[in-house]
């Protein structure tokens, strides 16, 4: 493992990465049972680590209380027997999934004989840059590992003595099996510099994933010299359309606000169309529920307890119990809306006119679009994918819930017999 006590932030990443190369070099020809052998006493080690993991989780909550963080930062951080068991069990789920690595995506026979075939391979070392959340550390090295890739993992301060006990677990779990330690390593310092190292790693990582707020994305973005597949905000919009049922708009509306707030697949936006007959009513049910609600003048005229809406708040992903609510002109002022102050994350439908419908699924351009289903199912486990490493927002490589396959990179193989190019 790397050396705790190593002072330059860049020096320490590059003793990382040669290690990280080392082990994504044996990771990459490990058959598939291996690599789920792996997993499985991994998530072994977990549970067993449990009591481990709450104490140090413990710590962090009580410096997190300290030092202010929000009710959404401090839900995100939060560990308790069951979401420990949950990470436990989404390692267990990466095992039981298909193995990308290996899949031949496309095969064509030229007109000379030539056998060309295009087959899924492990991108190499993965940084993984998040914040908060602990349970990430647990998801990025069981993707990593179950795609053939090390990880090279920088969580926030915030959660540091969370993440060094799970980080331990996982690493006993592998060694167990066989694997390397190095395969998943943990950036052993908090300084700051160690991310600035991270992003300008070429040769020693070969992506970089951050998870995180706007600063965290802006700073990677401004910052990397390696390539970022990037999860920017959720600032994700429900539309209610004038055919809409009422009792479906209403539940499936508090749920996509209220089940959770301080996740990514957490509606920040309600759009209601101004021919909606229960705009009203769908208003007080989400009001009913806790939300704060800041409405723009149309939706105040609707109903009058709302806080006024500022222009920041369309372009805001509050992450707690805020909503803001705007009455638009039909399907047309939803898309407008939409393409304006969407960020690409995930954004829905709520209709019983198909056609409506299907116009909004093609028109609206984010990693996801839903049609009578709550946003909070942005989720890589609810897309049959396993744990995820998170939602990509961007339009190259990979799109939506980021599992194995956005992990791979592939090769092209040629099989001739002889042919030579006149």
């Amino acid at each position: 493992m790397a050396d705790l006590n190593q002072p330059n932030p860049a020096a320490l990443i590059a003793m990382m990465g040669t290690r990280a190369r080392a082990a994504a070099r044996m990771l990459a020809g490990l058959p598939t049972e291996a690599k789920a052998r792996a997993l499985i006493e991994a998530a072994a080690a977990l549970r067993e680590a449990t009591p481990t993991i709450l104490a140090a989780n413990r710590i962090d909550m009580e410096r997190a209380r300290a030092a202010d963080l929000s009710p959404a930062m401090l839900d995100r951080l939060k560990l308790d027997d069951s979401r420990v068991e949950g990470m436990a069990s989404g390692v267990e789920a990466v095992a039981g999934l298909s193995d990308p690595v290996g899949a031949v995506i496309d095969e064509a026979t030229r007109p000379n004989g030539m056998v060309l075939s295009r087959v899924r391979i492990p991108i190499g070392v993965i940084g993984i840059i998040y914040e908060s959340r602990p349970n990430v550390t647990a998801d990025a090295a069981a993707l990593c590992v179950m795609a053939g890739n090390a990880a090279i993992l920088r969580g926030g301060s915030e959660a540091v003595e969370s993440n060094r006990a799970i980080h331990r677990a996982l690493v006993a779990g592998l060694e167990k099996a066989g694997l390397p330690g190095d395969a998943v390593q943990l950036v052993p310092t908090t300084d700051r510099a160690a991310v600035g190292a991270m992003l300008t790693a070429e040769g020693a990582i070969d992506m970089i994933v951050p998870r995180g707020g706007k600063s965290l994305v802006a700073r990677v973005q401004a910052e990397a010299r390696v390539p970022v597949l990037a999860h920017l905000d959720g600032i994700n919009h429900v539309f209610v359309h004038a055919s809409a049922d009422p009792a479906m708009a209403e539940s499936l509306v508090v749920n996509a606000k209220m089940r959770r707030t301080g996740i990514c697949g957490a509606m920040e936006t309600l759009l209601i169309d101004r021919d909606y007959p229960a705009a009203g009513a769908l208003i007080r049910a989400l009001a009913g529920a806790a939300c704060e609600l800041r409405g723009d003048e149309r939706a105040r005229a609707v109903e009058p307890s709302l806080g006024a809406a500022t222009a920041e708040d369309w372009d805001t992903e509050y992450l707690e119990a805020i909503a803001s609510v705007a009455i638009v002109d039909g399907l047309d002022g939803a898309l407008g809306h939409i393409a304006v102050h969407s960020s690409g994350h995930t954004d829905a439908i709520i209709a019983a006119d198909e056609k409506a419908a299907e116009r909004f699924l093609a028109a609206v351009d984010s990693a996801i679009v839903m049609w009578n289903a709550s946003t909070q199912f942005a989720d890589g486990g609810e897309f049959g994918l396993g744990a995820e490493i998170g939602i990509a927002t961007g339009r190259l490589h990979a799109r939506g819930p980021v599992a194995l396959e956005g992990l791979t990179t592939y090769k092209w193989i040629v099989r001739g017999t002889g042919q030579m190019r006149p």
